[in-house]
């Protein structure tokens, strides 16, 4: 009778909680659609006022004033919004590689931990996002005549949905008491870190190393997502060891995420998903696996050169990905690639063409360093093709013995036909490059031409376009786009921090009393780089080290176009090799691959790209012989 009761009020309880987080669920849903249908509009209306822009720029010689401030306050609710989207689906960029072999239990808390660990940051920010909030009031919006704030509001709403987002995560999927011991260890662990200010401070910069490598390489490792993961690591060195407030954190990750030129990065997006779904992604491999599919790995060679192609078109490396994955990943598949070699094969193409014109690291270069930038755009084309080179060789022999005995060569009727076919989809990258080179559109722009060209050949010449699909498309977008601008911003905050430290004019003193001349100089120049660009990225590398390392290396002897293509190499190496390399989760973000999936096969890709970057240090002719 006693266990007859027992298993009744067992059922009870289990009922009971069964409802409250039903209930849960049902808010969560609620909160999705509150936020997935401005963002979707957002992504709409960003295009409507590029192309406005454009058409009445180019075709009526009468700029629209305004259309590239809008354009900025849309922007950057749209990237806090998109990030609210990816924390909702779970698609913030993460390692899983240990949760994956971990126990049942310890799986559990580190699943627990991995939304921890944002809420407590995000609380953290809410704060200092309302006080940069009230500091935007007193900036006015040039072109409107308007407080910043209704710009500036975009940080408090997405800091503040994304924290109910985790909440309600928290109390829907983890047990209560596993939630309770997670979130009282963080809180203990702010309290030891707020308690041993004084000595933390006294080792200098020693916390560089205990915030943006320990904590950051502890909480990648742990499945925190990678943005997160950056975050409270900068959080926890700004307040420990120094008394910048907090809202500075605030301030630099607006400023990372509202880049102009990332703008082109939802815009890309959306339109690799437009050209999948209108059938010119179909056209395109088509015609390529016609010309190279009986040939081992031919589709990876066609992957290598559509990114030398469509590289710079963009000014982001990641829009360059979002233009080239639809097209030809899944077809890939379909051949038998692993997922994580072509995630792999993305990153390294990534880091090969940095140096192709128009680059906007080129740029900044030739803007902080005074070196011409038609030189840099001369000599950073042949640097692209020689490790591209690389890759080449070596996925030669990592397909060398693909079994090809199936796939029947195409003849060149079938070749022609499939060209005829594919000719309109194919014209699109030179229809993009062709805009920015004469001058029609910036590179920000270019991409709304993309969409339009897009959509008027899936209408007209393909007669395919579900229309059905638009508005998932356009929440994807939204999404990816967050998540990839969620962790942009936050290197920009962490590369904030290296800054106010010092230890880019302490790497630059050490460096110029470095003995062996040249050659010394220029190694330790790749290795330094390498890590900056895993942990800075290119361009706040260059602002930073740029105007404090190109006047050793002219003084040295060294060509400064040569030191210049050789150290944005270095940098795309880091930038785009795991475990910190943002790029690297860019690119598994985009080909929607797990990273741990990618680790192992990108250490060979990596190598080769080491290989073709000691080549172009080697020598200096692949960069300035046809300068």
């Amino acid at each position: 009778m006693i266990d007859a009761v027992a298993q009744d009020l067992k059922g009870a309880n289990n009922q009971a909680e069964s409802g409250w987080r039903n209930a849960v669920r049902h808010t969560e849903i609620a909160l999705a659609w509150l936020v997935e249908i401005p963002a979707a509009i957002l992504v709409v209306a960003e295009v409507i006022v590029l192309f406005t822009g454009v058409i009445a720029r180019y075709g009526f010689r009468a700029p629209i004033i305004w259309s590239d401030e809008l354009a900025s306050i849309l922007f950057i609710w749209l990237a806090m919004l998109g990030a609210v989207i990816a924390f909702q689906r779970g698609e913030h960029m993460r390692m899983t590689a240990l949760i994956t072999r971990a126990s049942p239990q310890l799986r559990a808390t580190l699943e627990t931990l991995a939304v921890a660990v944002p809420f407590v940051f995000l609380l953290a920010l809410f704060q200092p996002s309302l006080d940069f909030l009230d500091d935007a009031q007193y900036v006015q919006l040039p072109a409107f005549d308007i407080p910043g704030t209704i710009r500036a509001l975009a940080m408090p709403v997405g800091v503040g949905l994304m924290a109910i987002t985790a909440f309600l995560r928290l109390l829907r999927v983890a047990r209560l008491t596993r939630v309770a011991i997670v979130l009282a260890t963080l809180v203990l662990l702010a309290i030891a870190g707020h308690e041993s200010a004084h000595w933390l401070k006294s080792l200098g910069n020693l916390n560089l190393l205990i915030f943006f490598v320990g904590i950051v390489a502890t909480g990648v490792f742990a499945g925190v997502p990678i943005a997160f993961s950056f975050g409270i690591a900068t959080l926890g060195y700004l307040s420990f060891t120094t008394n910048v407030p907090l809202g500075v954190v605030v301030g630099r990750m607006d400023e990372g995420m509202s880049h102009l030129i990332l703008l082109s990065v939802p815009l890309f997006v959306f339109l690799g998903l437009l050209i999948e779904m209108t059938g010119m992604a179909r056209a395109m491999v088509a015609f390529l696996a016609n010309c190279l599919g009986h040939v081992r790995g031919g589709l990876s060679y066609v992957l290598i050169g559509a990114m030398y192609l469509v590289s710079g078109i963009s000014g982001s490396k990641a829009a360059d990905m979002a233009a080239v994955t639809p097209v030809l990943f899944p077809e890939m598949i379909k051949r038998g690639a692993k997922p994580g070699d072509l995630v792999a094969l993305l990153a390294a193409t990534g880091a090969q063409t940095e140096t192709i014109p128009p680059s906007l690291v080129l740029l900044t270069i030739g803007s902080v360093t005074g070196v011409s930038i038609s030189a840099l755009f001369t000599g950073g084309l042949l640097p692209g093709v020689v490790l591209g080179i690389a890759l080449c060789v070596l996925v030669r022999w990592r397909y060398r013995n693909d079994d090809l005995s199936a796939v029947k060569r195409a003849t060149w009727n079938e070749i022609g036909r499939s060209f005829v076919i594919a000719l309109p989809a194919v014209a699109l990258p030179f229809v993009i490059r062709g805009a920015v080179m004469e001058g029609i559109a910036t590179a920000t722009e270019v991409s709304t031409i993309g969409i339009v060209y897009a959509v008027i050949v899936g209408l007209l010449v393909y007669r395919r376009f579900d229309w059905r699909r638009l508005a998932p498309m356009l929440v994807s977008t939204a999404c990816l786009s967050g998540a990839i601008l969620l962790i942009i911003g936050a290197a920009t905050g962490m590369a904030w921090s290296l800054t106010q430290s010092g230890f880019s004019q302490q790497l630059a003193h050490v460096m110029a009393g470095l003995p062996g001349g040249a050659f010394t100089f220029m190694m330790v120049s790749i290795i330094a780089f390498v890590v900056l660009g895993s942990v800075l990225e290119g361009i706040p590398s260059i602002v930073l080290f740029g105007p404090l390392l190109f006047p050793i290396a002219r003084s040295m002897g060294i060509n400064e176009v040569h030191y210049a293509m050789v150290v944005i190499l270095a940098m795309g190496l880091g930038l785009f090799a795991p475990p910190f390399g943002v790029g690297y989760y860019c690119a598994t973000a985009i080909g929607g691959v797990n990273p741990d999936e990618g680790m192992k096969p990108i250490i060979g890709y990596m190598l080769a790209l080491v290989a073709g970057l000691v080549l172009v240090a080697a020598i200096p002719w692949i960069s300035i012989g046809f300068l």
